[in-house]
């Protein structure tokens, strides 16, 4: 899903074909590096404790040493690290800021948001859309990429993207 929508975004975007190629080999392992915390903190219906938080924040620095260790292809493992990251610098593991931000993974963090704020967690139930899209405009150019973030919501609000029930992973566009 968050591959699909990444695509999506990417594809609007007029990126280049290797690019979107990546994106989406990146969307799709993303958060590989949850393999290394424990499943009782992924699914903890409750708030999580600092120290548990911090090892969900963990997960993107993880996946990226799997990613290079696997040699993906440029710059799959950077975008995999960065998808946390926010334009503001409150994002994780780096604070990075603006334009030391990838493009590709400014798209993923958009996609990433979107998706899971539509989807029902352990500690709370699935946002409407409607929220999720809000959620982005309200938060365009401080937390998300402004060209990402209107891109996101067109193809929602006028291209009628819709998540797709298929749990395919092959390529979405």
């Amino acid at each position: 899903r968050v591959a699909k929508l990444a695509c999506a975004i990417a594809k609007k975007m007029h990126l280049p074909e290797e690019k979107i190629n990546a994106l989406h080999l990146a969307a799709t392992i993303h958060d590989i590096g949850k393999v290394e915390v424990p499943l009782e903190i992924l699914n903890k219906p409750g708030r999580l404790n600092k120290a548990q938080f911090r090892m969900i924040e963990s997960h993107s620095q993880t996946g990226y040493k799997l990613a290079t260790s696997i040699n993906f292809p440029s710059p799959v493992a950077d975008i995999i690290l960065q998808h946390h990251e926010r334009l503001d610098g409150s994002g994780y593991p780096q604070e990075l800021k603006d334009d030391k931000i990838l493009l590709e993974a400014k798209i993923l963090a958009c996609a990433d948001v979107v998706e899971a704020m539509s989807s029902h967690r352990p500690y709370r139930a699935a946002h409407s859309m409607d929220e999720c899209l809000e959620e982005i405009w309200q938060k365009r150019n401080v937390l998300y990429d402004c060209d990402v973030a209107d891109v996101c919501i067109n193809l929602f609000t006028k291209d009628n993207f819709t998540f797709s029930t298929s749990t395919s992973m092959a390529n979405p566009y």
